[in-house]
């Protein structure tokens, strides 16, 4: 999501044990933690009540299903999925009856 780095977070860390100080990290790592934990009961909860309010026929419905990425990549894999199956019927409708051997050309490399 925000694409950083093992880099980036040594150098996020070592500014903040410089600007912060060693004595006050593990306090500020702690109410980081605790607010990362209450985000992420409150996205929880409003995705259950989401769910609870679209009612039983969204039941099974997934929020990422939505995504406008992967219903682009769905379609396009689906018309790549036919035009290879296709390609295949258009083959084997092509090759030579059991027994037939093909033409030969003198002149072909």
């Amino acid at each position: 999501m925000f694409d950083v780095g093992l880099l980036e977070l040594a150098v996020i860390a070592l500014v903040a044990v410089i600007v912060l100080g060693p004595d006050k990290l593990p306090d500020l790592a702690r109410q980081a933690a605790q607010l990362l934990h209450r985000a992420r009961g409150l996205a929880t909860n409003a995705r259950d009540e989401l769910r609870s309010e679209l009612g039983p026929e969204y039941a099974d419905l997934e929020l990422r299903d939505l995504d406008p990425r992967s219903i682009v990549r769905k379609h396009i894999t689906e018309a790549m999925a036919e035009v290879d199956r296709e390609e295949a019927r258009s083959a084997r409708q092509a090759s030579l009856p059991e027994g037939q051997v093909p033409p030969y050309d003198v002149e072909a490399t």
